[in-house]
């Protein structure tokens, strides 16, 4: 049964989750042959392609990342590509440039990696700030402008990126722009040994990227994303959100907030968020469990706050901890 299936014209638009539910399980179940122990995270990156957003993976090298991209990229139907971030690459490496033909006598236009369903950008912030800067427009506006022409990104659209931390040897810091256009930051961080053992053990002679089969189609994916942006969200609940964005503007330690696009992020992440968790309907803990990964890297922090070693991470859980969800009342 699919999605467009579960519901007639007839009846009151309430969102079927069931659908939904299944769907990322099965998802979620074929990742986690690759990685192991990271539910969470694996949930975080799944919540992110359901609402059709990009995703960050930092981390030291050797911890998945790219592993990460690949299961997602393997489990759905949809073209992929990978691009190698290098110091020498330029924008048009990335986005594709006009060659001329000399049999038609005519510039042909040779599209670039970016343009596919699922990109894979491997270390990222390995790239000068120009090449990035090629991303922008594919991320923000799903289209890449080559010599005037404009062409449209294939939907959908994801973009995994990885990163390796900006301390590392021969990396360069996102801008705040690029940063922005992620919806979300995750960070897997190293195993437990329990864990490793068994990556050991089950990579002994084969990986099991090489086991992973696709589960369901783009067509699949189209249809949980449109369904996805049904589900309920009160008024309160968004009164909740600005609440918690504007705390991030006002914070003593911070230079400059998340930005209204970190608030339609912590918005659309808790609709997919709530539908995994069975429910049409947003909650307050959604938004909590959420606010971490959208917000924490749109905010950048004082020179005396980085001085002091400052963790944006922490800055916005003491924000969730202080600011009071909108209509409860004090026992």
């Amino acid at each position: 049964m699919t999605l467009s299936q579960t519901l007639s014209p007839t009846e009151t638009p309430r969102v079927a989750v069931e659908p939904i539910r299944a769907l990322a399980e099965r998802l979620r179940g074929n990742v986690e042959q690759v990685i192991l122990g990271k539910r969470r995270e694996i949930e975080l990156a799944l919540i992110a392609l359901l609402c059709q957003g990009h995703v960050l993976i930092e981390d030291v090298p050797g911890t998945g990342k790219t592993m990460l991209a690949r299961a997602f990229a393997k489990s759905i139907g949809c073209t992929f590509r990978r691009i190698q971030f290098t110091p020498d690459m330029l924008p048009t490496d990335v986005t594709g440039t006009s060659i001329f033909n000399q049999q038609t006598r005519e510039f042909e236009f040779r599209p670039g990696p970016i343009i596919a369903q699922i990109v894979l950008t491997d270390e990222i912030n390995r790239a000068t700030p120009k090449t990035q800067s090629a991303l922008l427009e594919a991320m923000e506006e799903r289209q890449v402008t080559v010599d005037g022409v404009t062409y449209a990104m294939p939907q959908p659209f994801l973009v995994l990126a990885t990163q390796n931390p900006i301390e590392y040897e021969g990396t360069f810091p996102l801008p705040e722009a690029q940063l922005d256009r992620f919806m979300m930051r995750i960070h897997l961080g190293y195993p437990a040994p329990s864990e490793e053992v068994q990556m050991l053990q089950a990579q002994q002679r084969v990986h099991p990227i090489d086991q992973v089969h696709q589960v369901f189609g783009a067509s699949d994916l189209l249809q949980a994303q449109s369904a996805i942006k049904e589900i309920y969200v009160d008024r309160l609940i968004q009164e909740y959100i600005v609440a918690l964005v504007d705390a991030t503007r006002r914070h003593p330690d911070v230079y400059l907030g998340a930005s209204p696009r970190g608030s339609l992020a912590l918005l659309k992440t808790a609709q997919a968020k709530a539908a995994l968790r069975g429910r049409d309907f947003v909650s307050p803990d959604d938004i909590k469990e959420l606010a971490d990964p959208t917000l924490a890297h749109r905010i950048i922090l004082s020179p005396a706050a980085r001085l002091k070693h400052v963790d944006a991470r922490v800055i916005v859980n003491e924000i969730v901890n202080s600011v009071p969800v909108p209509g409860a009342r004090a026992r």
